[in-house]
């Protein structure tokens, strides 16, 4: 690969997580620290700086170039499901114009050889079937999540673990001390809004929020 960079990229969801692993096995692959590229933030979203700056934006070019490599240590590490995974796989590849090479999947390597003319429809069709194979399991899951909790008994209007014993999903709200009163100040126009916020120490957003709890809550003991 002269005159063609080779990249690494490592993620992990929460800043809590570390990164060493992936970051001894992309130093074993010797790639330069200066072109290792790290998040820690969640594969849900692809507001990720780094790689965002590898692979570019509508804004930024990208730092892979055609004949580049990128190397990652799983399939994982480029979305969070089969259509994401196949989206960037094919964009880096067919738009940018650069290899890649998944460490924990040997297959997964589309870099051209004289001996192998067949390597990179190989990665190809095994990407798709480890992509579609992981949707299928994280579709399992939120079934059997979903299962699970459609069998959990309704204990003081809350679903209620069978193993803990405990309550679960997010708890009830809170409302503060003299809630109802500035509440109901705040309906009669006596108080604005913001005096309400002050007076009882919230944020704006969860003031609203608290609001639309507790008028929903009216509506159901009148109804």
């Amino acid at each position: 690969m002269e005159n063609n960079e080779v990249w690494g990229y490592a993620r992990v969801s929460t800043t809590e997580q570390n990164l060493a692993r992936q970051l001894e096995q992309l130093k074993e692959f010797n790639i330069p620290d200066r072109n290792i590229r790290c998040d820690k933030v969640s594969g849900k979203t692809f507001n990720r700086r780094e790689y965002n700056a590898l692979v570019g934006t509508t804004e930024t070019a990208p730092l892979l170039r055609k004949g580049d490599l990128l190397v990652i240590v799983s399939l994982d590490r480029l979305g969070r499901n089969y259509t994401e995974i196949r989206e960037q796989w094919n964009y880096i590849i067919n738009d940018i114009g650069a290899d890649i090479v998944v460490l924990d999947m040997p297959l997964l390597d589309t870099r051209q050889s004289d001996d192998n003319l067949d390597k990179k429809f190989i990665a190809d069709l095994v990407l798709q079937i480890l992509s579609y194979v992981a949707q299928k399991e994280l579709e399992n899951t939120r079934r059997r999540q979903k299962q699970g909790m459609d069998v959990m008994p309704v204990i003081n209007g809350k679903k209620t673990s069978l193993k803990t014993g405990k309550p679960v999903g997010r708890p009830n709200a809170q409302f503060p001390d003299k809630w109802k009163e500035y509440y109901e100040k705040w309906r009669c126009g006596e108080v604005t809004a913001v005096k309400c916020m002050d007076r009882l120490n919230l944020k704006r957003s969860t003031f609203y929020k608290l609001v639309k709890i507790y008028e929903k809550d009216m509506d159901k003991r009148e109804n």
